[in-house]
């Protein structure tokens, strides 16, 4: 007999895939002109937020220039330990899609630096469970390696660039990227003080909720979950459940559905709660060994 759970899990899998593509806006550049009768072709960009930096370094397994975006309060001092959060996009875009607008201005208040990673590609999942649209195999096939890689690749860049508080590391995304967040947040637990998922489409881990969450609560990780009560593209009844795993589970959480917000403007209302969330916790297990940045790293260039 099919399973259900299954069934309800590649059902809602094609929905997003659709409702993604839908969201596409005939604004924003693109590699290729757009279909005659179609939304744009992904990948998507958008101008750098100009308080950010573009910066560069050598991808060690491929040997390619791995782009990743850079923002540094002016309130980050070197003598100073400063936090540190992690910021990965959504299905489509780069790291610009991100480090923008509402994210920038509340890291510049809280003295934050802020790297966004590129997850090695613009469809890369960070190591969860890759969604292929139109179905298929991940391109390469090695791609949740290489896409997690890259995150933590960079995580270390800012450790080894930067006096990073370890006890006041955080990590984010939304879509694509908060899926990557509940992901990363549990395979690397040692690293994160809190970690916040935006609009997570965390299809596939559906399954394996409580399992995905379990190392979280051991590691005393609390976890904020963002949803917009119209998001067409990461249905709220999706993102609900994993709300209520961590409610059975006993952990430290906040879900937080906003009214009248979609899959896009979720991202800048989410980000006064995840600044509150992220200031009111910090680590309270010991911090990755290491030298601040761990094994040597190659140099990133501006």
């Amino acid at each position: 007999m099919p399973d259900p759970s299954r069934r309800l899990t590649e059902i809602v899998v094609g929905s997003f895939a659709c409702a993604l593509l839908a969201l596409a806006q005939p604004t924003l550049a693109q590699d290729g002109p757009p279909p005659g009768d179609g939304p744009p072709r992904m990948p998507m960009t958008l101008p750098a937020d100009p308080r950010t930096q573009e910066r560069t370094y050598t991808f060690a397994p491929t040997g390619e220039e791995m782009k990743y975006t850079l923002f540094v309060s002016s309130k980050v001092k070197p003598d100073v330990p400063a936090p540190l959060i992690v910021a990965l996009h959504g299905m489509g875009g780069d790291s610009r899609f991100i480090a923008r607008e509402r994210l920038i201005d509340l890291a510049e208040e809280g003295g934050y630096v802020v790297v966004a990673p590129m997850g090695y590609n613009t469809v890369g999942w960070y190591g969860s469970p890759v969604i292929v649209m139109g179905g298929g195999a991940p391109n390469p096939a090695n791609l949740t390696e290489l896409s997690e890689l890259d995150v933590m690749t960079v995580t270390q860049i800012a450790r080894s660039t930067f006096n990073i508080d370890p006890q006041r590391m955080y990590l984010m995304g939304h879509s694509m990227g908060g899926a990557g967040t509940l992901f990363l947040g549990q395979k690397h637990a040692e690293y994160w003080a809190a970690i916040a998922a935006i609009a997570p489409a965390a299809f596939m881990m559906q399954p394996t909720q409580k399992e995905i969450l379990a190392p979280l609560k051991a590691a005393n990780i609390p976890v904020m979950i963002t949803e917009g009560s119209i998001d067409n593209v990461v249905p709220p009844e999706s993102v609900r459940t994993w709300a209520a795993a961590a409610s059975e589970l006993d952990m430290a959480h906040e879900y937080l559905e906003i009214e009248g917000m979609d899959h896009g403007t979720i991202i800048g209302a989410s980000m006064p709660d995840i600044f509150r969330f992220f200031a009111e916790h910090k680590r309270t297990l010991p911090p990755p060994s290491g030298p601040r940045g761990g094994p040597p790293l190659p140099r990133a260039s501006n």
